[in-house]
């Protein structure tokens, strides 16, 4: 199947209509009882949430009749969903709101992004920021790109540099021990390393060439399909740690992002201590 531009604007239109219906008149007024934890004290839904995905499922489905539709709340009620994202026809894996404690934290650091997906293989993404109403955009083999406003202009990584005069962004905390553990303090070889509790900001930078490397260990495909395709598409260097092509139906642990092929093996080399 062909995903073409005209369906990626059909794509990016209804995240941005989610975002100005759904997201943006919940930010900062949710009620008593609209936020609450999933798995930990950090890992949150709210009523923004669960509104914003059944609008933009609600919306794919009739812009797209059989695709197959993988949501973050969806498939936290039903995990066997995922199983459906490597065989189908067209897939979509949506994210409603990415950063989402920064969300109920009041904090204007989110997104709503969801890619689409055939026969495993990611081939449009759209990662939108409703609080500037801008978004970020790929489409595989047509290169990456910011656009809002009316304008649009051509995303590109940063170019390599020494690891000194690096900065990148990770979630260590994700991994298993012993690199849990021994992760944080080999960032110290790096200019700067942080995190911004959103993966779908994190890429954004990158792909605009404000940051050198992105390193994550869980690997949800709504969480990292979008931004994955977007780095890429800038003319990143996106692996898993093993040196293999990321694809988001098989979710083998820890995805490096980096501006090419060398930096990515001498920041792995720093980070994880030996060669892929």
């Amino acid at each position: 199947m062909i995903f073409t531009r005209q369906d990626h604007e059909r794509l990016a239109g209804i995240l941005a209509e989610a975002g100005r219906r759904e997201v943006m008149p919940r930010f900062r007024n949710l009620g008593e009882g609209e936020i609450r934890e999933k798995r930990s004290a950090t890992d949150l839904v709210t009523e923004a949430d669960e509104a914003a995905e059944r609008f933009i499922s609600a919306e794919l489905a009739r812009a797209f009749p059989g695709a197959v539709l993988i949501g973050e709340e969806a498939a936290a009620a039903d995990p066997m969903l995922i199983e459906r994202l490597g065989d189908a026809e067209l897939a979509f894996v949506i994210d409603p709101i990415d950063g989402t404690l920064n969300y109920a934290s009041d904090l204007p650091l989110f997104v709503v992004m969801a890619a689409a997906v055939v026969k495993g293989e990611v081939v449009a993404a759209v990662i939108h920021d409703p609080v500037v109403a801008d978004s970020a955009m790929a489409l595989r083999g047509e290169g990456a790109w910011l656009a809002g406003d009316g304008t649009s202009r051509d995303l590109r990584v940063a170019q390599a540099a020494a690891p000194r005069e690096m900065t990148g962004m990770m979630s260590w905390q994700y991994f298993p021990e012993p690199l849990r553990s021994t992760l944080p303090g080999r960032t110290p070889a790096f200019a700067n390393v942080c995190s911004l509790r959103c993966c779908g900001h994190e890429y954004r930078l990158a792909a605009a060439g404000n940051g050198h490397f992105l390193l994550y260990g869980r690997l949800n495909p709504w969480d990292h399909a979008p931004g994955s395709l977007i780095h890429a598409e800038a003319g990143g260097h996106v692996r898993m740690l093993d040196g293999q092509p990321y694809r988001p139906a098989q979710p083998t642990l820890g995805l490096l992002c980096a501006p090419d092929a060398q930096s990515w093996q001498e920041i792995r080399g720093i980070l994880v201590g030996e060669p892929a």
